[in-house]
């Protein structure tokens, strides 16, 4: 009898703050074939999703029809924002 076992995609820090620094520097909504071309090395497709996953959950981005777009605001700058 044979056991299929799924593979995890655990990122490393670095990775996942490389992914948030593409999106961030983009200040466009970007597809994910898009954000694959730019970031500074490969990543994994499914080691990707799962950050993007994250960082969906965390607040950081917004999934639109047309890709994904940075949406988080620092504490600091929306204290300028609204004053």
């Amino acid at each position: 009898m044979r056991t299929i076992t799924a593979q995890v995609h655990s990122p490393t820090l670095e990775t996942v703050q490389m992914v948030e620094e593409t999106i961030r520097a983009a200040k466009e909504v970007i597809n994910v074939a898009e954000l694959k071309r730019r970031l500074p090395r490969q990543v994994n497709h499914y080691t990707l999703k799962a950050i993007l996953r994250y960082l969906q959950s965390s607040g950081k981005i917004e999934f639109t029809p047309d890709g994904v777009v940075w949406i988080f605001v620092p504490k600091e700058d929306l204290r300028t924002i609204l004053s």
